[in-house]
């Protein structure tokens, strides 16, 4: 028996638990058809966002649709070592209980450290994963730490350095002066900042003439190498070749022309730093100009600069050479400038551009394959305009940096000899047999201090999880996979190099088609971040309104392309969609209704029954194509629709009559009907719904199975019934048509009608149209007319015309009056709440409850509003 209420917190828990437990979420459980899906492996610092309960659940929605299919279905899990993140977390633990640091540690203890934190606190994320619903394969959970993949990162390295794919360069990196380390550009944040733009005269030698640049980093001045001016600039055409000198520091550079430099901009010269700009840099190599780095990794000014220079902080040396140049002369004026200026996100310092040997990856030859696969249509993007996206970096694509200077990660596996010379291996003992065999003799050496990029093993993981480089039966059965979902942010950082990665080393494109989601937002469009303080945690809404109400809420607003605007009143409104499916189920067992187990639709004969399977085969086949189609916010739409309205809203309460009639003919084809529907219903929702399915599914019926293995149901259409929908739908909009009327008018819903119908309507054929008239419109008799009577409110269905006789007891006057003084309270309250959100202090001081529940409040009061609205419209034409 069904308990009055659905409690999420305690059957959540407890299904999932059994679930996981029963081994159901694991493939090879069948030989049918494979279906293969990563998940992106969240960092194992983390803790579940919304992005993640997005990308999560439709996923899952995926996953547990294809089982229900009964295809063999693998959802590969795990984790990310997450490197800087990880490193930091462990840092400051450190730190906060005391301890000794992690220099003071060294590398082994301190990473000894990082692997019991792992095993205390690493599993957060996969637990709150579970918590969403998530139905991954934890049998098989990796960790890109993990051994099996750390063999599959050395050997990837190994042969790629073997084919001259991966080499060592000196080329500039996005530089962490506080972490110390290269890092991605997707872990670089642009921040606007208020700074200044500094024109400064740098003197033509030999002259009294000086040509003008502008900065917003004077401190790179200590490492100009030239200035350059466009090759079309007129203005500076006698000077093209000519040395100018560098105000303070005194060092001679040559005025050069290349393109980059824009005679629009500024003055039109641009002085150029290339070890310590990406633009710079270009125009460097392009002109053969000196490299010369000025800073350290700690940010300050090296051995490159005078020594009165030496050791300053950039932004000191900054404020040091301004006061100077202003001081000399040189500084013709500053102008406020807002920038956009690099930051670190994990330390939220300044990024430099810093000049440093590292390891790169030979990206444009990996990228051309994977080019073609999209191009060919190999490999699809939905929606399609990503794949523009995708050729856009990869036809542009740079070296890319693999090396980090942390010590969390997988080092890498490069030996060097006391005089440079590099020994590449897959592990130490190998590569002391290398030096042995080149050099006759065994030789010192030692391990390259760097770790690897963490992208790079996670480019590797829709086959190293399979257990790559053996030759594994999940390799043959499951890769390529069928299909990746993930967000647009990381497309060329993850999607794009799992496609190089996987194309060249298993010869094959990783997946087939990926699906890229849109952005959780706030319920104003914003972005979700600390700073504005509008972040919502999905764990905070899974306790207040259950997983699935979060769930069917992102999956109801997951349109492509579109970004989802996420507001609490929304998660609210589908828990109370999760109640109405409750208690429609509670009515069938109160009705003895799940009792009836031996549908048969070739049997059925009354309309209603055929007129409801109809519609179910005809929403479910609108859902297969939906969710086939990854249109996940149809599938969810079409799906509520049909259970609210159609099922709950109109065939629960049209079979209500029979049910309570005694010896109805129709009531034993009726209950094998219901109960056919309901369960149907709640397989077509569990991939969606998925806990408050599976316990109204155990607790309805003694099953012999659990809801998460039940066999998808395929069903047709009942033939030879091509007009009966209409006749349902003709009959739902009279009972429509009646109720609304009786609200206008403010009469009681209990108070007998009756009803006029001009003679021969289409709608008198309808079956049994009396009989549901009477016993739920509280029609107590239908008459047919040649012309309506004059106190009557008038409506058509389809081509039928009908006219509601208002009855005697019905003040039309008075009716009018009321409805003017109600929609005049309405007004005031209405203008009220909306004066109080305008009002920005409201906003920022008023708990969030309360702000929320005076958007519903006006949200309500705006319908109310139409409704009086039209409720003076009509009785305005009764008194007329």
């Amino acid at each position: 028996m069904l308990n009055k209420s659905y409690d999420p917190k305690e059957a959540e828990a407890r299904l999932y638990n059994y679930w996981e437990t029963e081994g159901y979420f694991k493939c090879g459980l069948t030989n049918n058809q494979p279906f293969s899906i990563v998940i992106p492996p969240p960092n194992v610092t983390g803790s579940l966002h919304m992005g993640h309960a997005l990308n999560n659940t439709l996923q899952d929605i995926i996953v547990r649709y294809k089982r229900m299919l009964g295809e063999d279905v693998l959802w590969q899990t795990g984790t990310d070592h997450a490197g800087i993140a990880t490193q930091m977390v462990v840092e400051r633990k450190l730190d906060s209980e005391n301890k000794p640091s992690r220099i003071e540690l060294g590398r082994k203890k301190f990473i000894d450290e990082i692997w019991k934190w792992k095993e205390e606190s690493g599993s957060i994320i996969t637990n709150q994963l579970r918590r969403l619903g998530a139905s991954c394969d934890w049998s098989r959970e990796r960790f890109t730490m993990d051994e099996g993949l750390s063999l599959a990162v050395n050997k990837v390295f190994v042969d790629l350095y073997n084919e001259g794919l991966i080499y060592k360069d000196k080329r500039l990196v996005n530089w962490d002066p506080q972490l110390r380390t290269a890092i991605s550009d997707l872990e670089v944040v642009q921040k606007e900042v208020d700074g200044c733009l500094w024109y400064i005269n740098y003197p033509i030698k030999g002259s009294k003439e000086s040509i003008t640049i502008a900065t917003t980093r004077p401190e790179t001045m200590f490492g100009d190498t030239a200035i350059a001016v466009h090759p079309s600039d007129n203005r500076y055409t006698d000077l093209i070749g000519k040395d100018v000198i560098i105000p303070i520091i005194g060092r001679s550079i040559k005025i050069i022309t290349d393109e980059y430099a824009d005679p629009e901009q500024g003055s039109g010269a641009v002085k150029i730093t290339p070890a310590h700009d990406f633009n710079d840099f270009e125009v460097g190599k392009r002109n053969n100009l000196e490299m010369l780095s000025i800073l350290d990794i700690d940010g300050k000014l090296n051995q490159n600069v005078d020594k009165e220079w030496q050791g300053l902080d950039r932004f000191e040396a900054r404020s040091k050479l301004l006061k100077m140049l202003s001081k000399e002369g040189y500084l013709e004026k500053e102008e406020k400038y807002n920038n956009s200026v690099p930051h670190g996100d994990r330390s939220d310092v300044v990024i430099e551009p810093y000049l440093t040997e590292q390891w790169y990856v030979d990206a444009k030859t990996l990228a051309k394959p994977a080019l073609d696969s999209v191009k060919s249509g190999d490999m699809k993007f939905i929606p399609s305009n990503w794949s523009k996206t995708y050729y856009e970096w990869l036809e542009n694509i740079q070296p890319w940096c693999i090396s980090r200077q942390l010590w969390w990660g997988h080092r890498i596996p490069a030996w060097y000899t006391k005089d440079g010379k590099i020994i590449v291996a897959h592990n130490e003992k190998e590569a002391f047999s290398i030096a042995k065999k080149e050099f006759g003799k065994d030789i010192e050496i030692y391990q390259d201090e760097d770790v690897l990029d963490t992208w790079f093993s996670s480019a590797l993981w829709p086959f190293s999880t399979l257990g790559w480089p053996e030759e594994t039966v999940e390799i043959e059965k499951y890769y390529p996979t069928n299909l990746l979902v993930t967000g647009f942010d990381i497309i060329f950082f993850w999607v794009a190099r799992m496609m190089m990665m996987g194309i060249h080393f298993m010869g094959k494109r990783p997946f087939s088609e990926v699906y890229i989601h849109a952005l959780v937002r706030d319920e104003k469009g914003q972005k979700m971040s600390k700073s504005k303080g509008n972040i919502v945690d999905p764990l905070d809404l899974i306790d207040k309104y259950g997983a699935d109400s979060l769930r069917f809420t992102l999956t109801a607003m997951a349109a492509q392309g579109r970004d989802v605007r996420l507001s609490e009143s929304r998660v609210q409104g589908y828990r109370n969609f999760g109640t109405k499916i409750w208690n429609a189920s509670r009515f069938c067992e109160m009705n003895d209704i799940n009792n009836f187990n031996s549908f048969d639709k070739n049997s059925l004969e009354y309309p209603l029954n055929i007129w409801i399977l109809n519609e179910f085969v005809e929403m479910q086949s609108q859902l297969e194509i939906n969710i086939t189609e990854y249109r996940f916010n149809d599938a969810a739409n079409i799906i509520y629709q049909f259970i609210w309205g159609t099922f709950c809203d109109w065939y629960i309460e049209l079979i209500k009559p029979h049910l309570s009639e005694e010896d109805d003919k129709y009531a034993n084809e009726i209950k094998e009907t219901c109960s056919f529907i309901l369960d149907s219903i709640l397989i077509s929702l569990h991939p969606f719904m998925p806990f408050i399915t599976e316990e109204i599914w155990q607790n309805i019926k003694k099953r012999d199975n659990p809801l998460i293995i039940q066999k998808w149901r395929e069903i047709s259409l009942v033939d030879g019934h091509n007009n009966l929908g209409d006749e349902i739908n003709d009959l739902i909009e009279i009972i429509s048509n009646i109720r609304s009327i009786r609200v206008e008018l403010n009469i009681k819903p209990k108070e007998k009608l009756a009803i006029e119908v001009i003679n021969n309507s289409e709608a008198l054929k309808i079956k049994n149209l009396e009989f549901y008239l009477a016993k739920i419109a509280n029609i107590s008799y239908i008459t047919e007319v040649s012309d309506f009577s004059d106190k009557s409110a008038k409506f058509n269905v389809n081509n039928s015309r009908f006219s509601l006789l208002i009855p005697t007891s019905i003040d039309l006057t008075a009716e009018l009056s009321r409805v003017i003084k109600e929609e005049e309270k309405l007004e005031k309250e209405i203008n009220s709440i909306s004066n109080r959100l305008k009002n920005k202090d409201f906003i920022v001081k008023a708990p969030k409850k309360v702000v929320e529940e005076n958007k519903i409040k006006i949200e309500d009061m705006m319908q109310n509003k139409e409704r009086l609205l039209s409720s003076k419209e009509l009785i305005k034409k009764l008194i007329k």
